[in-house]
């Protein structure tokens, strides 16, 4: 069974629902969802926020917050979270924004990923450097990462 696949039916047995939203993942953590038969007993939506416009339209990221720590920041990603899950009146809201390469600088570098998780309980927050280990590659350990978060805050693993 793969990680998606236990964590849909753990929510599902528990009746939490998730939604999501993405920026560098472009919708994957979303996709690694939804391919699993039943997820829409769970999954509100997703969305894939990859702009700044995206992220103040749909999400509510307040400007002042880009300006003061961009995009690719906790404290964007909290609020990506944070608004999402109160839009789709979600138990579980995921976030993620960052920089899957190739670019970066020397204060962003590329790999960096910042993640937020939203729950009734609050908000957590982290940032993982993967490294410069190719686009394909950080989007795929933000995903795996990601999830391996939903999985925390749902109760699944500890």
């Amino acid at each position: 069974m793969t990680a998606a696949a236990a964590l849909v039916k753990h929510l599902i047995a528990t009746e939490q629902v998730l939604t999501t939203a993405e920026s560098c993942t472009g919708g994957m953590i979303a996709a690694a969802i939804t391919d699993v038969p039943g997820s829409s007993e769970i999954f509100e939506e997703g969305l894939v926020s990859y702009s700044n416009k995206s992220k103040k339209k749909f999400l509510g990221v307040d400007q002042k917050t880009l300006d003061n720590h961009g995009a690719v920041s906790e404290e964007v990603a909290r609020e990506m979270a944070v608004n999402a899950r109160l839009q789709a009146a979600a138990d579980i809201g995921v976030s993620v924004s960052g920089i899957a390469g190739p670019g970066g600088s020397e204060f962003k570098p590329e790999g960096r990923v910042c993640f937020a998780i939203a729950t009734r309980a609050g908000v957590f927050s982290e940032t993982i450097e993967f490294g410069a280990i190719g686009r394909a590659n950080v989007r795929v350990a933000a995903r795996d990462h990601a999830l391996t978060l939903i999985a925390q805050a749902s109760g699944l693993s500890p």
